[in-house]
C-alpha cells in the first residue's frame, strides 16, 4: 500500500495557530471543524454497525446503539466486500474536504480516519486474509491459530458482554447464533483462500485444530459460552442455560464440523514453507502488511538492517548486567540461555506457580501505578485488571496481552496472561511485562483515547500502540522500578532487543525466505529466549507478518522524536510534557505523530 504523504501528514502550509487568524478565519474554521466532527461522527457510527463487538468492548451498546448488542460482525466474503465498499466511498468524501479550513486538531482527526481506511483498503485488494480496519491484526489467513470467531466471539461474549436484563441475556443468545454464521463466513472464505493457492503452512493449522477441537468438544451444556449466560442470567426469567445449550448443539456444533473439515482439507495440502513469499503475489502482499504494520515506507532489508544493528547495541548493555551477575563466558544469547535455566528465576510449573505470578503481577501493577505522576501531568486511572488467558486459546497465543476496558470504567482493560506453561515466564521478565501491557503502556496509552471523538478510540496504529508499549517499559525504567534489581533490568532490555529480533525474523521469514526451524534457531540462540517462547513468536509472525515490526520502529521513532524536543528545546524541554503529548495527541501514524510532537515544540518555545 502506498501512502501518499499529503494524506497522512498534516498539511505542510496549515502551520498557522489559530490565534494568528483574521477573525473570518476563526468562524471558517469553527465551521469546517463542526461539519467534520458530524462527518466523523457518522463515521464511527459505520464502524460500530459493521463491527458490533467495538459497541460491546467500549460498553457503549445500549441506548441508541442498544440493537447492536445483539448482532456479531459479518465475516462472509458479502459482508467484507461490503465493508470495502463503504471503506472505499468515505475515503473518497474524506478527500474532497478543505484540509486548510480546519484546526490542527481536526486536521489530525481526518487523517489518521483516511490513513487508516486507505491502509484497510490496501488489505482487501488481496482476494484472501482478515483484514483489521482501524485496528492490529491483519492476517493473510482467515482461520489459524491466532485469528478466527472460534477465539474471539467467545471471548467477547464471556468476558465483555454484560447481563443485567432479559434484552441483554437474549442479546447474548441472538449473538450465538451469529457466531454459528460468523464460522460458516469465514469458512467460505477459507474457500476462496484455497483456490488462490493461500493456504497456511501445515504447522500453524496443526496448531489451530488442536485449538478448535478442543473447542469444539465435550457436552456443550458445560462450554463456557453456555455456563456464562446461565450463570448470569439465574436472577432473570427464563431458562437462558438451556437455550444456549439447544444453539449450541444445533448451529454452532454444525458450523464448527464446518469449519474443522475445510482446515483439515486445507492441511491435506499444507506444506511447511512459512513467509507469505510463498503466494503468487506474496511480495505485494508483504509490501502492505509491512507499511500497515509500521505506517512507514521501510523496505523490508531496511527493516532488517535497523533490526540487526539495535540487537547489537542492546546485547552491549545486557553484556555489563550480566557481568555483574556472574555470567562472563559466551555471547549475551547463550549467557541469556543459562540464566533462563537458572532456577532462581523459574516458577513452579503448577497451579502454586500460577498464583505466585498472579500476586507478583498484580503488586506491580500497583506500584507503577504510585509512580505515574512522576511521569505525566495530565493522569488517567489506569483500570486494568489481571486474567489468565482461556484455556482453549493459550497454545496458539503469545505470553500475553493486554489493552483499555469501556470508555464509562465498568469493564476493567484486561492484563492477559498466558500461563499454559509458566515456563514462559521469568521472575526477571515479569515486571517489564506488566508496564508493557498494563501501565503505562497499552491500558494506560488506552484511557488517553476515551477523551477524544469516539473515532479516535475506535482507530489504531500498531506502530504507535506497540512502540508506545515498549517506550513505557523504557520509562519505568527511568522511574527507578530496577534500582534495587537491576537483574530485571537484564529482563527489561532482552525485552527491548526481543523486539529488535522481530525486525530481524519478519522479515527474514517473508522476505528474505526463512524457514521457520532457522527463524527459531536464530532468535533462541542470539537473544537467549527460551525454546517454546520463540516458537510460539515466530508462529505469530508467519500468520500476522508486518505486525511485529511495528514495535520497535515506532520505539525508535518516538525516542527519535525526543531527542529532537531536547535539542531544539534545550532548558524548556520537560519529560511530563513531552509524555503528555505522545499520549494526548492519541494514536496516529509514525508521520502523523512527527507533526505533532512539532506543534509540541512550537508550544513549549512560548512558554
Amino acid at each position: 500500500m502506498h501512502f501518499n504523504r499529503r494524506d497522512i501528514l498534516l498539511g505542510a502550509t496549515a502551520t498557522l495557530s489559530l490565534a494568528a487568524l483574521p477573525p473570518a478565519a476563526h468562524a471558517a474554521t469553527n465551521t469546517a471543524d463542526s461539519n467534520a466532527q458530524a462527518l466523523l461522527d457518522d463515521i464511527a457510527e459505520m464502524l460500530l454497525n459493521d463491527g458490533p463487538e467495538g459497541d460491546t468492548s467500549l460498553g457503549i451498546d445500549k441506548d441508541k446503539r442498544a440493537h447492536l448488542k445483539h448482532r456479531l460482525g459479518n465475516r462472509s466474503a458479502a459482508g467484507q466486500q461490503a465493508i470495502a465498499t463503504r471503506l472505499k466511498d468515505t475515503v473518497a468524501t474524506l478527500k474532497k474536504i478543505d484540509r486548510e479550513a480546519l484546526s490542527d486538531t481536526m486536521r489530525v482527526n481526518i487523517d489518521v480516519v483516511q490513513t487508516s481506511f486507505e491502509s484497510a483498503l490496501g488489505g482487501f485488494a488481496f482476494p484472501y486474509g482478515d483484514v483489521a480496519v482501524g485496528g492490529w491484526r491483519n492476517a493473510p489467513y482467515v482461520v489459524v491459530q491466532n485469528v478466527g470467531a472460534f477465539l474471539d466471539t467467545p471471548r467477547l461474549l464471556t468476558t465483555d458482554h454484560s447481563i443485567k436484563m432479559r434484552d441483554d441475556a437474549e442479546a447474548y443468545l441472538d449473538r450465538l447464533t451469529s457466531y454459528a454464521m460468523q464460522l460458516d463466513g469465514e469458512t467460505e472464505r477459507l474457500k476462496i483462500a484455497a483456490s488462490h493457492g493461500v493456504i497456511a503452512p501445515d504447522f500453524l493449522l496443526d496448531k489451530c485444530l488442536k485449538q478448535i477441537k478442543l473447542a469444539r468438544g465435550g457436552n456443550p451444556a458445560e462450554w463456557e459460552l453456555v455456563k456464562s449466560v446461565a450463570t448470569r442470567s439465574e436472577s432473570l426469567k427464563g431458562d437462558y442455560g438451556a437455550e444456549a445449550a439447544t444453539i449450541c448443539t444445533t448451529r454452532i456444533i454444525p458450523a464448527l464440523d464446518r469449519q474443522i473439515a475445510e482446515l483439515e482439507a486445507h492441511r491435506a495440502q499444507a506444506k511447511s514453507d512459512a513467509g507469505v513469499w510463498k503466494f503468487k503475489d506474496g511480495d505485494a502482499y508483504y509490501a502492505w502488511a509491512l507499511s500497515a504494520g509500521t505506517t512507514t515506507k521501510m523496505s523490508p532489508d531496511e527493516v532488517h538492517a535497523m533490526g540487526l544493528a539495535q540487537v547489537k547495541d542492546l546485547h552491549a548493555r545486557m553484556d555489563t548486567i550480566l557481568k555483574a551477575e556472574g555470567y562472563t563466558q559466551g555471547t549475551v544469547g547463550e549467557r541469556m540461555t543459562a540464566i533462563g535455566k537458572d532456577a532462581r528465576y523459574k516458577y513452579p510449573d503448577n497451579d502454586a506457580g500460577r498464583a505466585e505470578i498472579m500476586a507478583f503481577l498484580n503488586a506491580r501493577v500497583a506500584d507503577i501505578r504510585s509512580r505515574m505522576p512522576q511521569a505525566f501531568n495530565t493522569l488517567v486511572k489506569g483500570n486494568v485488571e489481571v486474567k489468565r488467558l482461556p484455556l482453549s486459546e493459550e497454545p496458539g497465543a503469545p505470553g500475553a496481552y493486554g489493552g483499555p476496558g469501556s470508555i464509562d470504567g465498568t469493564i476493567p482493560g484486561k492484563f492477559w496472561i498466558n500461563l499454559h506453561t509458566t515456563d514462559l515466564h521469568r521472575r526477571y521478565s515479569l515486571p517489564d511485562l506488566t508496564y508493557h501491557e498494563a501501565i503505562p503502556g497499552h491500558v494506560w496509552q488506552g484511557e488517553y483515547t476515551f477523551k477524544m471523538p469516539l473515532i479516535r478510540s475506535l482507530l489504531q496504529f500498531n506502530a504507535y500502540s506497540e512502540g508506545w508499549a515498549l517506550y513505557a517499559e523504557q520509562l519505568a525504567d527511568e522511574l527507578g522500578v530496577y534500582d534495587q534489581n537491576p537483574v530485571e533490568r537484564l529482563g527489561y532490555l532482552q525485552s527491548i532487543a526481543f523486539r529488535a529480533c522481530r525486525l530481524v525474523v519478519d522479515t527474514g521469514l517473508h522476505a528474505k525466505r526463512w524457514t521457520r526451524g532457522q527463524a527459531i534457531a536464530w532468535f533462541a540462540t542470539t537473544n537467549g529466549s527460551g525454546i517454546e517462547e520463540v516458537t510460539s513468536e515466530v508462529d505469530r509472525y508467519c500468520s500476522w507478518p508486518g505486525q511485529a515490526c511495528g514495535y520497535k520502529v515506532g520505539h525508535s521513532e518516538i525516542n527519535r522524536l525526543r531527542e529532537q524536543a531536547k535539542t531544539v528545546l534545550g532548558p524548556k524541554y520537560d519529560f511530563k510534557a513531552f509524555n503528555d503529548a505522545v499520549v494526548l495527541g492519541g494514536n496516529v501514524p509514525m508521520l502523523t505523530l512527527g507533526r505533532v510532537i512539532e506543534r509540541h515544540i512550537a508550544d513549549r518555545q512560548k512558554v
